[in-house]
Formats: C-alpha cells, sequence, structure tokens
C-alpha cells in the first residue's frame, strides 16, 4: 500500500498571507486619496506662471474619477484633499512676510469650501448628464468663496489659470463665471466619456443618450469658445491715447520698505523724469497720461507738502496728468487712494480703493487675533477705509477705470468701472511684499482675463514687477522685468462697447449656481425616493 503524502497549509502559513491581504487591501483604499490631492496639485500647476491651462481638464477628470460613487463623509474627505493639493502651493506666496501660520490657515477655511463642492459632486454624479450638474456646482462653490468670510477671496478661480488657454474667450461671454465652467465640464465630461468606453468594453453596450451628452460635455465647451472669438477685438473704437506706465522699483524687498516710503516716492518721480528726458530726446513719444502703481506715495501729498512737490515736478517734467498711489488720512480714517494730479491744477480726482485685503490693510476680529499672536497686530496698526463709488479718471480725454490690487480678483470692481465709461482699465498694484513669488504672475493672468471679459486694453503698473500693458485680446505687449526701475510706453486703443459679459454682469453666476441647485435637488429627491422604495 503507497501512501501519497499531501501539502497542508499551517496557522503560521496563511497568517503572512492574511496580513499582506490585509496591507494590500489598505493600500488600495489610499489611492482615491492620493489621487484626489495629486489631482489637485496637478490643477495647481495648470496655473500661472505657467502656461499649462491644459491640465487642469484632467485634474477635474480624475477629481470626477474620485468621487464618483462615494457617500458623503468619503465625498469631503476627497475634496478636501483636492483643495489642499490645489490651494497649499497656489497661496504659499501669503506666508512670504507673515511666516506659515495664516497660509496654512487662510488654506485650512478655503478647502473647506471645495470640501463641500465634492459632496455635491458625489450625490449628482448618478444623475443624467451629470457633468453639467457637477460643473454649476464648482462655480457655484466659487461664488460662495467670493463672498465669504471677510467679503470674500476669490483667488484660484479657475478661470485665473486659464490666459493662454483655448477657453480664454468665453470670458467675453459670461465673465469668470462661464469662462470656468466650461473648463470644469469639459474636464468631469472627458472623465464621462472614458468611463463610457470602459463600460461598452466591459458589457458591449451603453446608453446611445448617455454617451452623446457626454461628448456634448466636451464639445459644447470648445466649440463655444471658438464661436466667441469674434467677441475679442483690438480694434480702436474711440482713437487711442499713447499711455506710460512707471515702475520705480522699491529700496528693499519685503515689509521694510514702507520705512522707507520718502525713498519710493523719489524712485517713481525719478523714473518719471528720467522718461521725460527721454521724450524731450525725442526718443520715445510723449504719453498722453502717465500711470503709478500702488503705494508709489505712500506719504501723504494732502498732508506732507514735501510729497507735494516731488509730485507736481515729476507731473510738471512729463507734461502729461499722473494716477498716483498714495495713502491718504482724512478725518481721522485712512485710504488707499488713486490721486490724479495735473501738471498745471494739480491735484483734480480720487479714488478710494473699495475692496480692501483683510489680514493685509485691514484686520478682522482684531482683539481675538491680538490674544493669540500680537504681532499680528502689530503689522496692521490701523484700518485703512473702504471707498463707496468706482473710480474713473478723465486723463487727457480717455476715460480711465481703476481697480487697485487686490480687486483686480473681484468680478464687481472691475466690471463696474466699464459700466460707468472706462475706455481703458488700470490695476495699479504693490507686489514689493512678496517678493519673487508667483504671486505677482496669478495677478497678472487676472488683469489678461479681465482685459478679453470686457474688450479693454488694461494696464498693471506695479512698484517691483511685473508691470505689463495687455491688450483687449489678453496678450502682453510690454512688460518689465522684477525689482528694476522701468517705464513702458506704448500707443493703445479706447473702447466703449460693452461686452455681453459687462453687460449681463452677475446672472451668469448666478443662472449656474441656479442650475447646481436644481441639479442638487434633483439627486436629494431620487436619494430619497429610492429610499423610501427600499424600505417599503
Amino acid at each position: 500500500m503507497t501512501v501519497t503524502a499531501t501539502s497542508v497549509d499551517r496557522p503560521d502559513q496563511l497568517e503572512p498571507q492574511t496580513a499582506r491581504a490585509s496591507r494590500g487591501a489598505r493600500l488600495l483604499r489610499l489611492v482615491p486619496a492620493a489621487a484626489a490631492a495629486l489631482a489637485g496639485v496637478l490643477l495647481y500647476v495648470s496655473f500661472p506662471p505657467r502656461s499649462l491651462w491644459w491640465l487642469a481638464l484632467p485634474a477635474f477628470a480624475v477629481f470626477g474619477w474620485v468621487l464618483r460613487g462615494r457617500g458623503w463623509k468619503a465625498a469631503f474627505g476627497l475634496g478636501y484633499l483636492f483643495g489642499l493639493g490645489f490651494l497649499l502651493p497656489l497661496l504659499v506666496w501669503t506666508g512670504v512676510e507673515v511666516g506659515p501660520g495664516p497660509w496654512l490657515a487662510l488654506v485650512a477655511i478655503e478647502a473647506l469650501f471645495v470640501a463641500l463642492v465634492g459632496v455635491g459632486v458625489a450625490a449628482v454624479a448618478k444623475l443624467p448628464a451629470w457633468p453639467l450638474w457637477a460643473a454649476a456646482l464648482w462655480i457655484a462653490g466659487e461664488a460662495a468663496r467670493a463672498r465669504v468670510p471677510f467679503r470674500g477671496f476669490p483667488w484660484g478661480k479657475i478661470a485665473f489659470g486659464q490666459a493662454d488657454g483655448l477657453f480664454l474667450p468665453l470670458a467675453a461671454v459670461g465673465g469668470t463665471p462661464v469662462l470656468g465652467f466650461a473648463v470644469v465640464l469639459c474636464g468631469f465630461g472627458l472623465y464621462e466619456v472614458v468611463r463610457l468606453v470602459q463600460e461598452r468594453r466591459r458589457s458591449g453596450e451603453v446608453r446611445r443618450s448617455a454617451a452623446a451628452l457626454a461628448l456634448l460635455g466636451v464639445a459644447v465647451p470648445v466649440i463655444g469658445a471658438v464661436a466667441a472669438r469674434p467677441l475679442v477685438s483690438d480694434k480702436a473704437q474711440d482713437g487711442t491715447a499713447t499711455v506710460a506706465v512707471i515702475q520705480g522699483n522699491v529700496p528693499r524687498l519685503g515689509l521694510e520698505f514702507n520705512a522707507q516710503r520718502r525713498a519710493v516716492l523719489d524712485y517713481h518721480a525719478r523714473e518719471t523724469e528720467r522718461l521725460a528726458a527721454e521724450v524731450k530726446a525725442g526718443k520715445v513719444a510723449r504719453p498722453d497720461f502717465v500711470l503709478w502703481p500702488e503705494n508709489s506715495s505712500d506719504i501723504d501729498p494732502f498732508a506732507y507738502a514735501d510729497a507735494a512737490v516731488v509730485i507736481d515736478r515729476a507731473a510738471k517734467a512729463i507734461g502729461a496728468p499722473i494716477s498716483v498711489g498714495g495713502v491718504v488720512e482724512r478725518d481721522g480714517k485712512l485710504y488707499n487712494e488713486q490721486i490724479l494730479w495735473d501738471p498745471v491744477k494739480g491735484p483734480t480726482q480720487t479714488y478710494d480703493k473699495r475692496q480692501v485685503q483683510p489680514f493685509g490693510e485691514y484686520l478682522p476680529l482684531r482683539s481675538f487675533i491680538g490674544a493669540l499672536n500680537k504681532n499680528w497686530t502689530s503689522m496692521v496698526r490701523q484700518d485703512f477705509s473702504r471707498g463707496s463709488k468706482p473710480g474713473v479718471f478723465d486723463m487727457d480725454g480717455a476715460r480711465v477705470g481703476l481697480a487697485t490690487c487686490y480687486e483686480a480678483a473681484f468680478d464687481w470692481a472691475v466690471r463696474d468701472t466699464v459700466t460707468h465709461g472706462a475706455q481703458l482699465i488700470s490695476v495699479p498694484s504693490n507686489n514689493a511684499t512678496f517678493d519673487r513669488s508667483e504671486m505677482t504672475y496669478q495677478q497678472l493672468a487676472m488683469s489678461r482675463v479681465r482685459a478679453v471679459e470686457h474688450s479693454r486694453t488694461v494696464t498693471v503698473p506695479v512698484t517691483s514687477g511685473v508691470s505689463a500693458i495687455i491688450m483687449p485680446d489678453g496678450k502682453i505687449t510690454r512688460k518689465t522685468g522684477m525689482f528694476v526701475a522701468d517705464s513702458l510706453v506704448q500707443k493703445v486703443p479706447l473702447r466703449s462697447s460693452e461686452t455681453p459679459a459687462t453687460r449681463l454682469g452677475i446672472l451668469p453666476e448666478m443662472a449656474l449656481v441656479l442650475v447646481a441647485a436644481g441639479g442638487l435637488g434633483w439627486a436629494i429627491g431620487t436619494g430619497l425616493r429610492t429610499r423610501r422604495s427600499t424600505a417599503g
């Protein structure tokens, strides 16, 4: 009789296999989290100073993939990770001078909006044409971020990463909401196309309606962008103006330059006088008006005669009116003010910045924050007050709209300069505090989008760079380097027609918020009916 030995797994052999399977399962569960964070980083990389605008599409495709089929808790977490991956590197410049605390706190708050959008996207992902509802939800999240807390923080709108992109002409159709919506819709649509292709391979069939809607989600934004191109025009409608943009530079980097206010003023006057000498020598065309940046005179020229003398001398040398960025105290209140300084009449018009920057120009919750960190309260010793009227200067026959620095991120603050007659827009800024960070390039991209949105030339005079002149089609024709004294002179078109985006104002954003609410309501209603039928 022959006995055959058989191999029997012992318990001590099974345990390592079970442990490996358990570790593998845990690693698989981490894949969606890692994908969400990396997709957020991919979205960040699509933003300036890089010209990789198209990376926003795969970023949202991956975001759609990780959210599909998730419950609200998982969707919230994955959305938060996506928001962190995007906003942590995008907003790192906010901690350049004040340290990581405010930067991390800002990102933590802003990422909550993205997390809530993630919950909404997961909810609507089961609906027909879900990319439409999901893209509208993203824009609803941006609309909320642009308004709360502390009057909003719209930095990082998807539209602001598209200055070099195919979809840019859509800014003239419905502003940043429509431009951003098209990009997000196309990204989610790409994922839906890929998902349906995989489904067809597995099952051999896909509903035609679902396939058609997925393809439309990709095709309609592209076709719309191509169709919108005629709305973008550099043609002069009210003649032209020769504009000079002055970048005087600052004596040193960082916040310390505020202690050298007179030096900053002198630098801008000196650069203007240098330009005047070139004009006199016939090397450069004489400008019709001159634009100085925000904070080019932190010394109040209405209170200090020596500052007024410096500005007046520069205006007389160039023989043209100058828009001067000043810090002015009036009736016990501090204002970030643009002052129109005529070479003959002196100061004739002013514009007070209306959207002042929280934690930079004013400190919310001052007593509470002071209890946490007295250094923050010492950095913002006195709050700036807000202006109440749009700024449009009459400069040698041209009407120049003003949106000071941070205001360029807010749709309304730029739009109402155009509805009040601006034929050209200026965005005077002061970026010296943020060193050579990406902030300057992000803000410059905003101005390029605003140029197309309202079909206006946009000038960007900055204390330390990058200063630029942008045509109504969003193209930069002249720009400076960073931390150099320089000037830009160019003849630019003056335009008075209004784009659909200008005329429609807030309506496209409101419509998309309503679409988002409709999709979310539909998803919630469907879920409740399913639960009732299951329970019954």
